[in-house]
């Protein structure tokens, strides 16, 4: 269905406290008025590549309410296909249509989408491949070679939830999961909190690697993160347990090492403040590979709840890393997560872009906003000439 989400926030589809909460943070910060709720220092220094961030608060739209989570990925058909939990996805509500997993197909461009529930869901093209309440979830999807990839936690409790890769070969109708599970006594590989994506269908990957990032690096799990690891598996061979490999540092040339034991790995990402949630793109205009990472103080649960996060930017996926933002409760205090900035949605020269994002509370639903990329004057584009005539040749 084509939904023009402008008539749908006219007529109040996003919620009061949804759109009063942007109204107050894009009066604040107009004002200048905004400051940093505890003020806690970003972990790199500012990047000379992108300077900073505005966000046009006016575009905020809202969907799918009650379902949360929405990791994207642009497939081959040259539609994006996003991952949701707990709800009815697009058409739905916290209760009709709810699933505790569903795949999601979204063409077009904010403020006109095309949603259709393709796994589960309202009205959906698919019976779900969950067939129970609470199956689990996954945060991290992507589409390569024609197939749809996600890391699927089954949520079955304890230290050790059982992880493990999902795929697809009819763009999320069905799915297949593997025989072997991560991390695990005898491969103690990262497990993917999110996936490096690049173009439709991988492409503009500068290698023949799949790249994924998480806050887990071995056995038992635990709260209280503070570094991210990266994992590599060829395109290729994502099925293939024994071809993931761990980063462990850089070599006397500054080249990335890599391992497939987690004795020497080391972190590409770390934040005293706390890491979660990590979404990770390349952004083609502008030659860097972007990171999102949730941070801030603990909620009951344990894990980052307290609207906090930042931006980073990088010339290499392992990095290194510096901050395009670093925000302390961003709009609110409600917790926000699963920042993703889908490349399909950026302009060509790499400065405008749609973030997808989604939380608890007025949050717990499909999110987006429109932002801007601000550059530094040694990275942004020169201004065209004015008042001069050209030269044309016969």
């Amino acid at each position: 269905m084509a939904i023009d989400l402008r008539n749908e926030r006219r007529t109040g589809v996003g919620g009061n406290g949804f759109r009063k909460a942007f109204r107050t943070f894009a009066a604040a910060a107009a004002l200048g008025a905004f400051v940093s709720a505890y003020g806690a220092t970003p972990p790199y220094p500012q990047s000379t590549v992108i300077t900073g961030v505005t966000w046009d608060f006016g575009s905020q739209q809202r969907l799918a309410p009650g379902s949360d989570m929405w990791p994207i990925t642009w497939a081959s058909d040259g539609n994006l296909y996003t991952i949701w939990g707990d709800g009815g996805g697009f058409g739905g509500t916290n209760n009709l249509g709810r699933v505790s997993t569903g795949i999601a197909r979204i063409g077009g461009t904010p403020p006109t989408l095309t949603t259709t529930n393709i796994n589960g869901g309202v009205a959906s093209a698919s019976p779900p491949t969950w067939a129970c309440s609470n199956c689990g979830k996954s945060d991290a999807v992507l589409s390569v070679g024609g197939v749809l990839y996600a890391s699927f936690n089954a949520q079955t409790g304890g230290s050790s939830p059982v992880h493990r890769l999902m795929w697809s070969n009819d763009l999320g109708k069905s799915w297949q999961y593997s025989s072997w599970q991560y991390p695990d006594s005898a491969y103690p590989a990262v497990i993917p909190g999110s996936f490096l994506n690049f173009g439709q269908d991988y492409h503009g990957a500068p290698d023949n690697y799949v790249y994924m990032y998480s806050q887990y690096l071995s056995l038992p799990f635990a709260d209280g993160a503070t570094s991210i690891w990266l994992t590599r598996a060829p395109k290729d061979r994502l099925l293939d347990r024994g071809a993931y490999q761990v980063f462990t540092g850089l070599d006397r040339s500054g080249n990335p090492t890599w391992s497939t034991g987690t004795a020497n790995a080391k972190p590409v990402f770390t934040d005293s403040n706390g890491v979660d949630w990590q979404q990770a793109v390349y952004d083609p205009g502008l030659g860097r590979y972007l990171l999102t990472v949730v941070h801030g103080e603990k909620n009951a649960n344990g894990w980052n709840g307290d609207g906090s996060w930042g931006i980073f930017d990088a010339p290499h996926p392992w990095g290194p890393w510096t901050t395009v933002a670093y925000y302390d409760r961003w709009i609110d205090s409600t917790p926000k997560f699963s920042f993703s900035i889908p490349q399909k949605w950026m302009s060509p020269d790499g400065t405008k872009f749609v973030l997808v994002f989604s939380g608890t509370g007025p949050y717990d639903s499909w999110n987006t906003i429109s932002g801007t990329f601000l550059l530094s004057p040694q990275t942004a584009p020169p201004p065209a000439p004015t008042g001069v005539k050209l030269q044309i040749s016969p």
